[in-house]
């Protein structure tokens, strides 16, 4: 099941950037429109089975739990609106691979707060990384506009390190729809402001382009998002970011095939590397470190501090 959900994540979240792509394109649906539909459709989808079933779990939300949750919602609104701007100015292939870097972002974030990395972690993520420049071609930035799409793309992805070591906290003692919920809403709202702020419509837009935004939530948002904020109950942040990085030659070859751009000539290459610096760091991991069991119910919840894989 954690195989097929990571499988689903990772189809899910490769659709994305291309489906992103063909919509601003050849619709008049603005960027934060994007963002925001997709975040609140899914939201009140996530917050009906609860209601239904089990309305009580989301007066059992801790304040900490809120307060993670929040800072996960924050992050992720800023990291829609850098990414999907950054769709408009450069390629699906460096957007999406930039994005994607968010494992080198947390492991980043891990050691300012005092994690010590094992070796077989940095080789792993030096790998993958080594995928990533094999993929992308080193065509990044090949023009001014190009050039600020990238640099939009590489802050959300730190963005989306952020948002997943926050639902990384958060998750611990919620479950998927109960923390999707709230932390979907709570993006959608202020990805509502932040459209507000920059003048961009939310609604008028042709059937098209309310097509587009249907298959962006579903595929992306309801499949890959919730995928991957499922798995981080059971997995560590930097495993789940790094499974993540199989975004890049999925969207490349979406691209290549929907929407018409070429394939980097060294996509297949980089898809070996990323799957080996993956092996590598799920290998290179301690015993019982791989990832995190949930509480069996009535028991006491696991300790605040996350179980980050290979790390002393």
């Amino acid at each position: 099941m954690t195989f097929f959900l990571a499988a689903m994540g990772v189809l899910g979240v490769a659709s994305s950037g291309p489906l992103i792509a063909a919509t601003l394109g050849a619709t008049s649906v603005s960027a934060l429109a994007i963002a925001f539909w997709r975040n609140a459709i899914a939201a009140v989808v996530m917050a009906a089975p609860t209601l239904i079933r089990e309305p009580r779990q989301f007066r059992r939300i801790t304040r900490r739990d809120f307060a993670w949750s929040l800072v996960a919602a924050a992050a992720l609104a800023l990291h829609f609106a850098c990414f999907i701007t950054s769709l408009q100015l450069t390629s699906v292939a460096a957007a999406t691979a930039l994005v994607c870097l968010q494992s080198a972002w947390i492991a980043v974030f891990q050691l300012f707060r005092g994690v010590r990395h094992r070796w077989q972690v940095l080789a792993g993520l030096g790998t993958a990384f080594a995928g990533v420049v094999a993929i992308t071609g080193f065509d990044m930035g090949s023009s001014p506009q190009a050039l600020l799409g990238d640099l939009l793309a590489v802050a959300g992805g730190a963005l989306a390190g952020l948002y997943t070591l926050a639902g990384g906290k958060a998750r611990r003692n919620m479950t998927t729809s109960t923390y999707t919920t709230l932390c979907y809403g709570v993006c959608a709202a202020l990805v509502a402001l932040l459209a507000l702020v920059a003048g961009q419509p939310l609604a008028g837009f042709e059937a098209a382009g309310w097509l587009g935004i249907a298959a962006i939530t579903v595929c992306a948002q309801l499949v890959g998002h919730t995928a991957f904020n499922h798995l981080l109950a059971t997995m560590s942040p930097l495993l789940v970011s790094m499974i993540i990085l199989l975004e890049i030659p999925g969207a490349a070859l979406l691209a290549a095939l929907f929407l018409g751009e070429t394939l980097p000539a060294g996509t297949y290459a980089g898809l070996g590397l990323i799957l080996a610096g993956l092996a590598v760091v799920v290998l290179g991991q301690k015993p019982g470190r791989a990832g995190r069991r949930p509480a069996a119910r009535g028991q006491k919840p696991p300790s605040d501090r996350l179980a980050e894989l290979g790390t002393d």
